[in-house]
């Protein structure tokens, strides 16, 4: 019986540029301790070996301690690791693996494939790796699983990182191409496949791991590794998902026309756990009581969540008549008011907007005056 952990798109040392500095601190050191879980359940289920399909680092230029970091991450599972350069860490005369051979930071059970070519590993089966030499590619690295003679008696399992033909949208499939078909068609017990950072059933030998941490909005079950199991030569694998992820990342959108879309929206802002990253995109109408409890829910939620990335260009501002009345806004005030609520249907409706919601502010700071003698 051969056991393995399928795993891919580390992506160790993104930087997540799009939130507040604290926030992306802590999603890149996520990526670091994914690594540790991984040793983790690797060493309580006994494998046989870790298997990397690709994106180990999400770029070449990464620091000198960052790739020690990565290694010390995966101290704690003393069997073999198998690691394959993907798109964002490919095999280039000069790369992070270069860098990370010099540095002499590659420990012992920790194989490193540059080359397509056979390796044995735990004397238990033959890999056949498929790693990328370049970012992109347009010919299919896996071909040469279908060719290979080793003749060593073993399962094979092919590692690859890239597109398989037809079943991912078009824009996925335009580099690094991986033939539908390729495990039956070159007699492998598994394909273990990187790129595509969700979980995913190609057929019953080719499946995508995804992710061990989640790092994007998009509904597409990562945050897991593959644990795979082969009984016997020429039975199917069992594949198992394993929970690995830290982080969830939820996409909000709504669309405000009444109260109660607000008090619904309120709502799952105050839902926010410390583990969420949300990004809340809001459309529609609302009214100024509305926009103060929205305001107040989304303070809470930064508070309670991990990150929280906030859209509302599409939200357009609908002050009522007790809007107006309770702001006092009456004489030259309350006429520029009416102008910039006119206004938000032109070509400056976000400045507009935000003017509306600046002289709310003020007037609610100053509390109810007349604006008669501005």
């Amino acid at each position: 019986m051969i056991s393995l952990l399928h795993t891919a798109d580390w992506q160790i040392g993104r930087v997540f540029s799009q939130f507040e500095p604290d926030d992306a601190a802590a999603l890149f050191e996520a990526r670091f301790a994914v690594v540790e879980r991984l040793a983790s359940i690797a060493t309580e289920q006994s494998v046989d070996a870790v298997l990397v399909a690709g994106d180990v680092f999400d770029a070449q230029t990464v620091t000198e301690k960052t790739i020690r970091r990565l290694f010390n991450a995966m101290g704690s599972f003393p069997g073999a690791w198998v690691l394959m350069p993907g798109n964002h860490d490919a095999a280039l005369a000069e790369s992070v693996w270069t860098h990370a051979r010099r540095l002499g930071a590659i420990p012992a059970n920790v194989i490193v494939c540059l080359e397509p070519k056979p390796v044995v590993v735990a004397g238990k089966f033959t890999l056949l790796p498929a790693p990328l030499a370049q970012r992109h590619t347009y010919a299919d690295l896996t071909e040469w699983f279908s060719t290979d003679a080793s003749g060593d008696g073993l399962p094979r399992i092919g590692l690859a990182h890239g597109s398989v033909q037809g079943i991912l949208s078009e824009d996925i499939d335009s580099a690094n191409p991986i033939a539908a078909g390729r495990a039956q068609g070159a007699g492998l017990a598994y394909l273990a496949l990187g790129d595509w950072h969700g979980t995913k059933c190609v057929d019953d030998r080719t499946w995508y791991a995804g992710t061990p941490e989640t790092d994007r909005f998009k509904a597409n079950d990562s945050g897991q590794a593959l644990l795979v199991s082969i009984e016997s030569v020429g039975a199917a694998p069992v594949v198992v998902a394993m929970p690995t992820g830290k982080f969830r990342w939820r996409q909000i959108e709504q669309h405000l026309a009444v109260d109660s879309d607000v008090d619904g929206l309120v709502d799952m802002l105050n839902s926010a756990g410390s583990d969420d990253v949300l990004q809340v995109r809001v459309s529609g109408t609302c009214n100024l009581a509305g926009h103060r409890k929205l305001i107040a829910a989304l303070g809470a939620a930064r508070a309670n969540a991990r990150a929280v990335v906030w859209d509302s260009t599409e939200l357009r501002l609908e002050p009522t008549e007790d809007d107006i009345l309770g702001l006092r806004a009456d004489g030259f005030v309350g006429e520029v008011l009416q102008d910039l609520r006119a206004e938000q249907n032109g070509a400056e409706a976000e400045l507009a907007r935000d003017a509306m919601l600046a002289l709310a502010r003020i007037l609610d700071a100053h509390g109810p005056r007349s604006g008669a003698g501005a």
